[in-house]
């Protein structure tokens, strides 16, 4: 049975509330955010998208982009209130929030379960302490690890957020706290590639010569391991890599790293060529691979990467579909 879409109604908090500076954080560039809410900004965003979202989809006022529940008890009262109308309105299902690990306590898990908030986001980015050190997060692995045992004891949904390429990081340590997340039971989970935004820390850092962020290939060899591990223990990864926006395109907002506007597709892209790569077999003869419509562009790959690919490696090649077949599946012959 078809499921109706999920449809977030996204209300940015940019740098609100957070009393940590984050090496890697500039929100208002990140966002593409400038301007801080008010309540009335907050109701006209939700009227805005009311009109526009289908009213077969599922419905959810997101506030993300700051620490939700940093903000001060009686702002995060008035925005709450205010999602809650809507929900007694019949006009959304619930409200979901983002907000840092050591910002959750069971006083502010009952006020938000008060209020509807159904689904929170953690913003935990790696459980290896020696890169929350060095990336100044102002938290360790087992504020983490107490706050998403909180959250789920409080029955909540829970979001687990990371972040690959930080100082410190490394390959394993990336596939810890992928292995993590899923051993906490995240519900969902976002994947960014650390990116060195135009005033931070982390620029600095770069521009001295003390950070050297992962290049694109490396970057996406990660999030092809991470996606894929995810998928095997059914994490729902929510997001992979920023969200597109032109100020990302600038030099001046962007000093270095792997940004790319469809970084999940050439992740995706990566994961069918690991498999075709692992699975066929050379032999003589033109190559026929046969895989589901909804794997056909990753299976050819990102500006048709892999089709080229296995044709420098496998000779003669051609990809079908075959409405038989799982996204995951695929079948070859030779003929």
């Amino acid at each position: 049975m078809k499921q109706n879409k999920h449809y977030n109604i996204p209300i940015f908090l940019p740098e609100l509330a957070c009393r940590n500076k984050c090496v890697f954080c500039n929100q208002r560039n990140i966002s593409g955010t400038h301007h801080i809410p008010t309540i009335q900004d907050a109701q006209e965003i939700i009227e805005t998208h009311l009109t526009t979202i289908p009213t077969s989809g599922t419905k959810q006022i997101a506030f993300f982009g700051g620490n939700f529940t940093g903000l001060p008890i009686e702002q995060q009262k008035a925005f709450l209130k205010l999602a809650q109308s809507y929900i007694h309105k019949g006009a959304v299902e619930s409200i979901r929030i983002s907000t840092r690990p050591d910002y959750i306590s069971e006083d502010i898990l009952r006020m938000l379960h008060s209020y509807g908030v159904k689904d929170i986001e953690l913003g935990a980015q790696s459980f290896d302490n020696e890169v929350l050190a060095l990336s100044q997060r102002g938290h360790t692995s087992e504020d983490i690890i107490r706050a998403a045992e909180l959250i789920r004891t409080y029955h909540f949904k829970l979001g687990l957020q990371m972040m690959i390429g930080l100082p410190g990081d490394s390959y394993e340590k990336s596939m810890h706290t992928a292995q993590k997340i899923i051993d906490y039971k995240a519900d969902t989970t976002r994947i960014y590639p650390c990116l060195v935004i135009a005033n931070t820390v982390l620029a600095d850092m770069y521009t001295q010569g003390r950070y050297k962020p992962l290049d694109r290939a490396t970057a996406t060899v990660w999030l092809a391991d991470i996606y894929s591990l995810f998928s095997q223990h059914n994490i729902r990864i929510l997001r992979v890599g920023l969200h597109p926006s032109k100020d990302f395109e600038s030099s001046e907002i962007v000093l270095a790293g792997p940004y790319h506007p469809s970084i999940k597709q050439l992740a995706l892209s990566q994961i069918w060529k690991n498999r075709f790569a692992e699975k066929i077999k050379l032999k003589k003869g033109k190559l026929h691979i046969s895989v589901s419509a909804e794997a056909l562009p990753y299976a050819i790959g990102y500006e048709s990467s892999n089709k080229q690919w296995l044709r420098e490696t496998y000779g003669w090649v051609a990809i079908h579909t075959d409405t038989h077949l799982q996204y995951d599946e695929f079948t070859y012959c030779y003929n």
